[in-house]
Parts: structure tokens; C-alpha cells; sequence
């Protein structure tokens, strides 16, 4: 297996910019965005309690990512996963009703903005624990391949999950096995805050990854075009057997760490500086330079996703609480629902 460290670029000067595809992404990252600040609002309402970690300035990626993958793919998340979860598929209403632990939320509301989950999208969290999903997506990557179900997994963490054990662990064991993992580390610089330089003695974070033999570049994480087409490059040479791949997507997160956090560890002129490279901006911008996109049809767009969003919200109001007498249900194994084992053990 080969180390490379180039830079994957987007459609600049001289590309096609494809229109469907790129209005897809661009409203992708709207959703994704509109959906975030709701929950904001709705955070500060109490509607939704409990820790919150917003995916605001890093849309490009999820939105980008997800394209790359089928249904025979599963996607591996960290704690800040609503962007994940919504470009993976998994409806907003059901991602809203979560986040008011309502009974109808994807994990019925005992995950919460943490730990969402979805069997049919073959999203496996949502983790709450910092490089906790890398050995899950190392798991499944080795049953897929055992299975032959042709599937990848796309596993998505930050780079402070690049400090844990559990992140050199696991990919010393994919690139051993060959395994079709795609190691999506999401490098907005400050982990939880404490900036890279601080915590890392290498801040290229491609060539560290590329240490382990596996192909590793860095990616602009802020334009969903170069996102995408890294993506369908390391998607396709998974597929291939040419696995597993580490892109390092830098990033940005324009909200502090949490709906906790003070945000002190930055520079109010640094995060401006990012946003002056808002992904949903350049996306627009570039749809708007090759005539695909006018205001009238951006409005449009903005309408129908506010009325998804509503319609979220009205849903998760709807929604009911656990009852009291089923809080214990799930702790431990149901065995009515436990299928017999081979000799009638359970």
C-alpha cells in the first residue's frame, strides 16, 4: 500500500461544475445548517437538554462524504453527528424527536443528541466517547469483508480522537487486514480547546496517518466539490481492495465546543477569518458563477427547508415520553426477543 500526501482540490478554474449534484450538496448543507440553528433555539427554549455540539462550519463534509456511499455502507459518528445522521438519510423529524428524548426519536429517545442511531441507514452512532467509534468501524469493516457484502465504512471523528490509543490501535489493525474502512478525521484545529499545535508534535495529520502504510491526504474541508471528489476517489479505491484511507478534512467549527462552552481559547478575528470561507457561501457563490443558481431559486430553496425543519419540530412536540415503567426496558437483554441459540441455549 502506498503513503500519499497531495492535496485534493475542488472544482476551481477550469471545472465543470455539475448542477444536480451541486445543488444537492448545497442543500444538504442548508438543512444541515438551519437544522442546527433551530436546535439553538429550541436549546435555549429547554426543548432539548442535556449536552449539545453543533456541526455549524463543517457541513462540507458530511454533505460531501455521504454521496460516495450505497446502501451496503455503514457510517460511524462522534458526538457532534446531526449533520451525519441528516446527510445520511435518516429523516429530520425522526433526528428531532431524539434530540426531545420523544419515544419516536431514532434511538427512542434514550440517545439523545449524543447517540444517534439508525439500523436501516446503517448508522452506528453517534459515540459519545472521543476515538470510542474507530475500533466499532474497524468491526464491521472486518464482517463486512468476511461477509462479502462488498460494503464500506465511513468512520468520522475529530482530530483529538488522534491523541487516544484507540485511534492508533485501529489503524494499525485496518491497514494489517486490508480493510475497507475510510477514516474521515474532521481537523477543525481545537478538538475541544486546546489548539493542535498544543497536543500534537505532528500537525500534518496525513503524513501521521500515512505512518501506518495506509493512503492519507489532506483535504479542504470548507469546499463540499473537493470533499466530494476525495470521497468518490477513496470510496472507489476501497471498493477495489486498495483499503483503508485516511483523509484529513480541515475544518472549522464556527460555534464554540459545546452549547457549555465559553469559547475563550480563540480569537474572535480567527473565527471570522474562517467564516469568510463559510462552505455554504462557496457552494452558492459557485452555483451562482456558472448560471445554475439566481436569488429566486436559493429562496426557494431556504422555504423548502425551513417547512422540513418545521415539520421536524411539530413532530418531536407531537412525540411521547418513555413511560415510567419502561425505563428499565433495554438495560438488559429481553429474552422473548432473543432468538434461540444452536442446542436451545439463550
Amino acid at each position: 500500500m502506498t503513503a500519499t500526501s497531495e492535496h485534493v482540490h475542488g472544482h476551481g478554474e477550469g471545472h465543470e461544475v455539475d448542477p444536480r449534484r451541486g445543488f444537492d450538496r448545497l442543500r444538504s448543507m442548508l438543512l444541515i445548517r438551519r437544522f442546527e440553528e433551530r436546535c439553538v433555539e429550541l436549546y435555549s427554549a429547554t426543548k432539548i437538554r442535556g449536552f449539545l455540539h453543533l456541526y455549524i462550519g463543517e457541513e462540507a463534509i458530511a454533505a460531501g462524504v455521504m454521496p460516495s456511499l450505497d446502501e451496503r455502507d455503514a457510517v460511524v459518528a462522534t458526538y457532534r453527528e446531526h449533520g451525519h445522521a441528516l446527510a445520511r438519510g435518516v429523516p429530520a423529524g425522526a433526528v428531532m424527536a431524539e434530540m426531545y428524548g420523544k419515544v419516536e426519536g431514532c434511538s427512542r429517545g434514550r440517545g439523545g443528541s449524543m447517540h444517534l442511531f439508525s439500523r436501516d441507514r446503517r448508522f452506528y452512532g453517534g459515540n459519545a466517547i472521543v476515538a470510542g467509534g474507530l475500533p466499532v468501524a474497524v468491526g464491521l469493516a472486518l464482517a463486512y469483508r468476511q461477509l462479502g457484502t462488498g460494503g464500506v465504512v465511513a468512520c468520522f471523528f475529530g482530530e483529538g480522537a488522534m491523541a487516544e490509543g484507540e485511534f492508533h490501535e485501529s489503524m494499525n489493525l485496518a491497514a494489517l487486514w486490508n480493510l475497507p474502512v475510510l477514516f474521515c478525521c474532521e481537523n477543525n484545529l481545537y478538538a475541544m480547546g486546546t489548539a493542535l499545535a498544543r497536543s500534537e508534535s505532528e500537525t500534518n495529520l496525513a503524513l501521521k496517518a500515512a505512518a501506518y502504510e495506509v493512503s492519507a491526504w489532506p483535504v479542504d474541508g470548507m469546499d463540499v466539490d473537493a470533499v466530494a471528489e476525495a470521497a468518490r476517489r477513496a470510496t472507489a479505491m476501497l471498493r477495489a481492495g486498495d483499503g483503508p484511507v485516511f483523509l484529513e478534512l480541515q475544518t472549522y467549527r464556527f460555534r464554540a465546543h459545546s452549547m457549555y462552552d465559553p469559547d475563550r481559547y480563540r480569537a474572535k478575528s480567527e473565527i471570522e477569518r474562517w467564516r469568510e470561507r463559510d462552505p455554504i457561501v462557496l457552494a452558492r457563490t459557485r452555483l451562482e458563477d456558472a448560471g445554475l443558481l439566481d436569488e429566486s431559486a436559493f429562496a426557494g430553496l431556504e422555504a423548502e427547508v425551513e417547512d422540513e425543519i418545521d415539520e421536524a419540530v411539530a413532530f418531536a412536540e407531537a412525540g411521547t415520553l418513555e413511560p415510567v415503567e419502561e425505563l428499565a426496558r433495554f438495560v438488559t437483554s429481553d429474552p422473548a426477543l432473543t432468538p434461540a441459540l444452536e442446542g436451545g441455549d439463550r
